[in-house]
């Protein structure tokens, strides 16, 4: 598939584009980290691609969640929606100084601009009725219930501690899309919907209400990607495509998949929630709803993706 295919693409970067298992999460290693992607992403934008790029968020919410926690006594602490926010902005400026940098490497003075993005909800959402999104650090038996005591939805998880846990309601629409076209069309590369983008209620027509919950970074992709009207969409992750039997004997790694196949597989139960899932899930979505593929793909593998010569293709019907 060649420039005159697609013209418009939609990457998702998974959380370990920027900061990878292991490593404490500073600057530094972060913006090695990055450099990585976008000299990848940069090379597209030099063969004339429309890139929007969007991103997870959730070891760096959970790092302010700690600053929060730790500077209480001295300044105010903020909602997780405004932490959301701050991530989108600090996560979008090195990509944006990264990706200007790269490019200025190979003499393209394209713009670069990181939208914060609001995503809508509704209120009604099954999820404001049962939290399960663990967000933050763990913590103690006895810090949990003090916190639950006050109103808040904790759980123990998988052994390791408490975690407060935040509904994760679904994407309806995204507040910010027309002046993502209209920046697309004006030729500026786009960052936008950063972990999912901020979570808000219509309270009035054009009027929105930041809530505390965290929407799925790969579902609010895709709805970004389904608005802007995009020609592929690509999640980046850290496994080579999409596997059935995963890790078992028989594991065996899908390539080109028609919708009615990878449905059945998920089913089958082959997908892990939280992991795998939703990033079927969305790629399913999208090529249902748009009638164009979806890509799911190795971070060091996105040209070969966007080629059809690596990771797991969804063929639309």
């Amino acid at each position: 598939m060649g420039k005159k295919d697609v013209e418009k693409i939609v990457i998702a970067l998974g959380g370990n584009a920027i900061l990878q298992p292991g490593q404490r999460g500073t600057y530094e290693e972060q913006l090695k980290n990055v450099e990585r992607a976008c000299e990848q992403i940069a090379e597209l934008v030099v063969k004339g691609f429309n890139i929007v790029l969007t991103h997870g968020n959730g070891p760096q919410v959970g790092n302010i969640l700690i600053q929060n926690e730790q500077g209480a006594k001295l300044v105010p602490s903020m909602p997780l929606d405004v932490c959301g926010a701050q991530s989108q902005g600090m996560i979008g400026y090195m990509l944006q100084r990264t990706l200007k940098k790269a490019l200025a490497n190979m003499g393209c003075k394209a713009e670069i601009a990181t939208i914060i993005t609001q995503v809508v909800v509704d209120r009604q959402d099954p999820s404001f009725g049962n939290p399960s999104k663990p967000v933050g650090p763990f913590y103690n038996e006895e810090t949990a219930k003090a916190k639950m005591a006050a109103g808040e939805s904790w759980i123990e998880d998988a052994n390791r501690g408490w975690r407060k846990v935040v509904p994760s309601p679904e994407p309806q629409k995204i507040v910010e899309a027309e002046v993502i076209k209209k920046l697309i069309e004006a030729g500026v590369l786009v960052i936008a919907s950063g972990g999912g983008g901020i979570p808000v209620v219509e309270e009035s027509d054009g009027v929105y209400r930041g809530v505390e919950a965290v929407i799925d970074k790969d579902l609010a992709g895709q709805r970004l990607a389904t608005e802007i009207g995009a020609d592929m969409f690509i999640i980046l992750t850290d496994v080579p495509g999409v596997a059935i039997n995963y890790r078992k004997e028989n594991e065996s790694w899908l390539r080109a998949v028609s919708l009615e196949e990878i449905r059945r597989y998920e089913a089958e139960g082959h997908f892990k929630k939280g992991s795998m899932n939703p990033k079927v899930k969305a790629c399913l979505r999208f090529a249902e709803l748009t009638n164009k593929p979806a890509v799911i793909a190795s971070l060091d593998k996105l040209l070969e993706a966007i080629e059809g010569k690596s990771g797991t293709r969804f063929l639309p019907s």
